[in-house]
C-alpha cells in the first residue's frame, strides 16, 4: 500500500488500466484454455458459471464503494456500471429515458483481440444476459434485463451488443 500512495493521481489512473486490462487478460485466458481444450460448448457452460458469481461479487463491492442505496434506481445502475473493469476497457454508453436505460456497449476488446487472433468471435449472448441481469439485481432488486443485441443474435451492427434495463415498480409485475 505505501507504494500506491507515492504515485499521482495519473499514475493510478494507468495502474488502474493496466489492472482492468489484467483482469481481462486472465478471464480470456482460462476461457481459450478450456475452449481448446473441451470445445466451445464446454467453456461457455464454465464462463456463464464464473461469471454469474463474479459480477454478484463486483456489483456489491462497487456498491458498496459508492455507497449506493439498496433500490438506487437506473441512475445507479448507470453509475455502478461506469466503474466495472469492462466499461474501463471498451467504450460504453448509457441512455435513460423514463423506467427504461438502454446500456451499449461500443467496442468490445474480447471480439476485437479474437477476431485480431483469427478466431470465431464469442458467442457472448448467454454469458452478457447473466452478467448484466445479476449486476442490476444487486444494485437494485426491481431492475430486469433483457438482450437488444449481442453476438451471435446481433439486431444493431452499430455496437458489439446492447441490453435494456426496465425498473419495475412492482417486481411482481
Amino acid at each position: 500500500m505505501e507504494n500506491l500512495e507515492r504515485l499521482t493521481k495519473k499514475e493510478l489512473i494507468e495502474l488502474i488500466d493496466i489492472y482492468a486490462k489484467n483482469q481481462l487478460a486472465l478471464d480470456g485466458v482460462w476461457f481459450q484454455s478450456i475452449e481448446a481444450k473441451h470445445g466451445m460448448d464446454e467453456a461457455m457452460e464454465h464462463d456463464r458459471n464464473v461469471w454469474r458469481k463474479h459480477t454478484e461479487i463486483e456489483a456489491r463491492r462497487i456498491k458498496s464503494f459508492l455507497n449506493l442505496p439498496d433500490n438506487a434506481g437506473l441512475k445507479g445502475l448507470k453509475k455502478a456500471l461506469s466503474f466495472r473493469f469492462n466499461a474501463m476497457l471498451n467504450r460504453t454508453e448509457a441512455i435513460i429515458e423514463g423506467n427504461t436505460m438502454r446500456y451499449y456497449v461500443r467496442n468490445c476488446r474480447v471480439q476485437t483481440a479474437r477476431a485480431r487472433k483469427g478466431m470465431p468471435f464469442h458467442p457472448c449472448k448467454s454469458v452478457g444476459i447473466l452478467e448484466y441481469a445479476y449486476f442490476a439485481k444487486i444494485i437494485d432488486h426491481r431492475i430486469e434485463c433483457e438482450t437488444i443485441s449481442c453476438y451471435p443474435d446481433v439486431t444493431d451492427p452499430g455496437c458489439a451488443c446492447a441490453w435494456k434495463f426496465t425498473l419495475k415498480e412492482n417486481p411482481e409485475d
